[in-house]
């Protein structure tokens, strides 16, 4: 073999050589952790440092997974609390993958983790939430003081309005059972499970419809109260009212009384005094009350029997005469 056969043999056993290297080589980076298998089967330990790697060419394959944290987003489930309500609850959680060869071989990819998280979880939020009433479920502060409306004044505190009823879990620890019930089945498949959290918690139509007219009953005997209040208050001030005029009435009705009777004791004391200087003066004063006396008695329909030797028929039959 001349010399240029044996550099071109030399030559495409090197390219040979190059695209080996190139096909058997791999790289694996910070956010991965990489399974080599061949024909299906899992050969060596998992590679979890960042670097250059090789594999036989064409005949194991590399299977890389993602090492950081993942997120799982459930969809919105409804389910029952433990008083038979029904509300829509959406969960979400964070987990990676710890040991990538029993997730390999358990689960091969993302989808199936996904689908497996979503049962787990899922099962899990729905017991949790069927062992609890909704306060617990929607309430997070045990301690947790309401914001009350000022125009209650007293009524919140002589009643039970405004007020919460006090819970014994909260939905901090629903949480917090959710993950320690959940996190155990998970890491059979190399997975850890980092967190699980509501994202949000809807009321069923129905629940709604309750909650508003709880409401409106609640608005209604607020209103009854301050109607009753105004009412009690309007009776005080119109009797006060009314005691007022009575009095008012009754001390004006007292000073006229005595105003009149001065008068007529300071009338009767100058008749006295005018009447009783001469006896014709008291006769004529005699004969002026007479008048007054019959003016007052007698009128167009009086009827008078008297005798002929009284005052009266004397006065008449002198009338008579000179008319």
């Amino acid at each position: 073999m001349n010399i240029s056969g044996r550099f071109g043999l030399a030559l495409g056993l090197l390219i040979l050589l190059a695209v080996a290297l190139y096909i058997s080589a791999f790289t694996v980076n910070q956010a991965e952790q990489v399974i080599i298998t061949q024909f299906g089967r899992p050969i060596g330990d998992p590679i979890t440092e960042p670097g250059l790697h090789f594999k036989l060419p064409f005949v194991q394959q590399v299977n890389s997974f993602d090492k950081r944290y993942l997120a799982w987003d459930g969809p919105m489930v409804e389910m029952s609390t433990k008083d038979k309500t029904y509300v829509q609850v959406d969960t979400f959680a964070r987990w990676r993958i710890t040991d990538p060869m029993r997730y390999y071989l358990r689960l091969r990819d993302e989808r199936s983790a996904q689908s497996r998280l979503e049962d787990i979880l899922g099962s899990e939020t729905r017991t949790a939430i069927a062992r609890h009433e909704l306060i617990e479920v929607v309430r997070t502060e045990k301690n947790r003081k309401p914001v009350l409306d000022e125009t209650l004044g007293d009524l919140a505190a002589e009643s039970t309005l405004g007020q919460l009823r006090p819970i014994r879990v909260g939905r901090v620890a629903i949480e917090k059972i959710i993950f320690e019930s959940a996190a155990p089945k998970l890491e059979e498949f190399g997975i850890e499970l980092l967190d699980v959290r509501f994202k949000r918690i809807n009321y069923n139509q129905q629940v709604l419809e309750r909650i508003y007219q709880r409401m409106i009953s609640e608005r209604l005997q607020i209103a009854q109260r301050f109607r009753s209040e105004g009412e009690g208050e309007a009776a005080r001030i119109n009797g006060n009212r009314e005691r007022d005029i009575n009095e008012i009435q009754s001390t004006a009705y007292k000073r006229v009384q005595e105003i009149q009777g001065e008068a007529d004791a300071r009338a009767g004391e100058i008749y006295a005094k005018a009447y009783g200087q001469r006896p014709e003066a008291a006769k004529f004063y005699k004969f002026l009350k007479s008048m007054e006396t019959y003016r007052k008695v007698i009128n167009a329909d009086a009827t008078i029997v008297s005798s002929t030797n009284s005052e009266l028929f004397g006065l008449l039959k002198r009338a008579e005469q000179k008319d």
